[in-house]
């Protein structure tokens, strides 16, 4: 197939490594430097893997700045642009998400668009209104910075948000190109709005677990006893279970801070 990117962060660089192992593959990117960068094989973000790729297979990889040569042909295209979070208005930014939704069908209006930048619950179902397509649909990534191509080669389970063949094609896509094959039981097919809902709830989770064992890291120094063993106790229970569970400087990153703002403000209407 005819796949474009569009985004040369972790999520599209790692996506289109990814993917053009097996097929055809254009990335869309405005930075002039990584565009050359990708052509040229040389990774644009520290990725061991992604480096490696680069290097040792053969990739049917091309990355351009042009919208109508990126969109043309393209039987999917991958969104997976950044949607920083907005202290102002308490929402992700998704201005670019859109503005690449708008170009997609003045150029091609027939191919399917996969939203992988993370979005607002219920964004989904809006832009499909919106532009009066029904070929949109929201598919989280569950990536570590560092770590993204790995973490798509062996997925710990693919989230679509469509039902219908459209989802199941663009599941069969990423279970083809990856080497650990998740089993059925963790592919899941659900809404787009249930999709963007397991994205934002699974990272406000982990910020809660990071949170959770500071302040027991807190407490045990406070009474001057020992962290390690106070964990390796709670954490023997299998319903908590031994992992992520260190003390740290607090959750960071790109993602756990943005997406728990973004959860706790979509809970504004409720009691």
């Amino acid at each position: 197939m005819k796949i474009c990117v569009v985004g040369a962060g972790y999520v599209g660089l790692s996506l289109a490594a990814l993917i053009s192992k097996h097929h055809s593959v254009k990335l869309l990117e405005i930075n002039q430097d990584k565009v050359e960068k990708i052509n040229n094989r040389v990774s644009p973000i520290k990725d061991s893997e992604i480096e490696s790729y680069f290097s040792n297979e053969d990739l049917d990889l091309h990355a351009t700045s042009i919208k109508d040569d990126a969109y043309s042909d393209a039987d999917f295209i991958i969104i997976a642009t950044p949607t920083n979070y907005n202290d102002v208005t308490g929402n992700f930014d998704t201005t670019s998400v859109e503005n690449i939704i708008s170009d997609v069908i003045k150029i091609n209006n027939n191919t399917k668009i996969v939203i992988k930048s993370t979005v607002p619950v219920g964004f989904t179902d809006r832009v499909k209104n919106k532009f009066q397509n029904k070929k949109i649909f929201f598919s989280p990534e569950f990536l570590r910075e560092g770590r993204a191509l790995f973490d798509n080669l062996n997925p710990s389970r693919i989230v679509v948000g469509d039902t219908s063949d459209l989802g199941k094609e663009f599941a069969k896509l990423l279970i083809d190109c990856s080497l650990t094959i998740p089993s059925n039981e963790l592919v899941f097919y659900m809404s787009s709005t249930e999709a963007e809902s397991v994205k934002l709830f699974a990272n406000a989770y982990l910020a809660l677990r990071v949170s959770f064992f500071n302040e027991l890291d807190s407490f045990a120094e406070t009474n001057e006893l020992s962290t390690k063993n106070i964990i390796n106790g709670v954490s023997s229970d299998p319903r908590i279970g031994n992992f992520y569970n260190n003390p740290s400087f607090g959750y960071g990153g790109y993602c756990l801070p943005k997406d728990t703002k973004q959860l706790l403000n979509n809970f504004s209407d409720l009691p």
